[in-house]
């Protein structure tokens, strides 16, 4: 796809969103639309009508989602199907009816079945139950998978989605509620370091695994697809390896510089068993990730550290 002279990121002040806007800026894309919060709620169908109508974007990638880790989807609920449902609706709805020549739906891998073979290929998508603690905003995404499908059969609306698996990365919410477990993994060690704590407790009993993918390689794969691809099947993005969350741990704990014990609490849940992205489709079109695991947490936490210090500085 040719590049676009107007490119609306949905989102935008997001860790995906953020990361998207760099990677655009880095190949000289000079007319990003990215208006703020404030001035336009996406839960508003007035307020997306109104800036699509004005605006015209030529592209847009929807990466706004209501988003968080097991406590958060355990604990809202009507929030993560709610606000996804409209947020996806009213932006899909408008980017067709204005005239959007193409437009990239973010989605995610809890998409797939709990016991889903792993690793889960595209196809797995609605072949048996959701994990229940984000079953919310599972179905959240498939609709949108779905909406985005519906469209382009129907309308021909060039729509494509992406299934990243999880991501990490600066700008990333380092809320120890509602985070997901690589950046509190992160939080946790750093201020049980400074505190001089001889143990850390995870949740759950540390065997569940997981991929971890740095949200910079999900923007350059984001940018990759929307000019080298055009189909309603969904694509997985990830890196095609994994680890327990007990190494996880213990990587975190070792960038951090934590040296205290590490211990597991079985009462907690675990979510998955396992979530591990078949990434061969998106091998095949040339795409790869390159931001290895310590590397990334590395900078990840170098982030934290630096905006940890304007917090205080405030």
């Amino acid at each position: 796809m040719e590049s676009a002279s107007r490119i609306y990121i949905a989102g935008h002040r997001g860790l995906v969103g953020s990361a998207i806007v760099r990677r655009l800026a880095a190949d000289g894309e000079n007319n990003l639309l990215l208006p703020s919060r404030e001035s336009l709620d996406l839960t508003s169908q007035a307020q997306v009508e109104r800036f699509f109508e004005t605006e015209r974007p030529d592209q847009v990638y929807l990466a706004a989602a209501k988003v968080g880790g097991i406590h958060a989807n355990d604990t809202y609920p009507a929030e993560f199907i709610r606000d996804n449902l409209v947020i996806q609706t009213n932006v899909i709805h408008a980017a067709w009816k204005h005239g959007v020549r193409k437009l990239c739906f973010l989605g995610s891998s809890c998409i797939y079945p709990k016991l889903a073979p792993q690793p889960m290929t595209e196809d797995a998508l609605l072949t048996g139950p959701l994990e229940p603690t984000n079953e919310w905003y599972a179905i959240a995404k498939i609709a949108g998978i779905k909406l985005c499908q519906a469209y382009r059969r129907q309308y021909g609306f060039d729509a494509i989605s992406l299934m990243p698996t999880n991501l990490y990365g600066p700008g990333d919410n380092f809320d120890l509620q509602n985070s997901h477990v690589l950046p509190a993994l992160v939080r946790r060690f750093d201020e049980a370091k400074q505190r001089g704590d001889a143990t850390v407790t995870i949740w759950g009993t540390g065997t569940p695994r997981r991929e971890f993918l740095h949200v910079d390689d999900l923007a350059d794969a984001a940018v990759f697809l929307m000019r080298n691809y055009s189909d309603e099947g969904i694509v997985n993005v990830g890196v095609g390896e994994d680890l327990s969350i007990i190494d996880l741990a213990r990587l975190v704990a070792r960038v951090v510089g934590y040296t205290g014990e590490i211990a597991t609490d079985a009462s907690k849940p675990d979510g998955t068993p396992r979530k591990l992205l078949d990434v061969s489709r998106i091998h095949a079109m040339g795409w790869n990730a390159r931001v290895g695991l310590e590397e990334g947490v590395r900078s990840t936490y170098d982030w934290y550290l630096a905006h940890a210090a304007d917090r205080r500085a405030g």
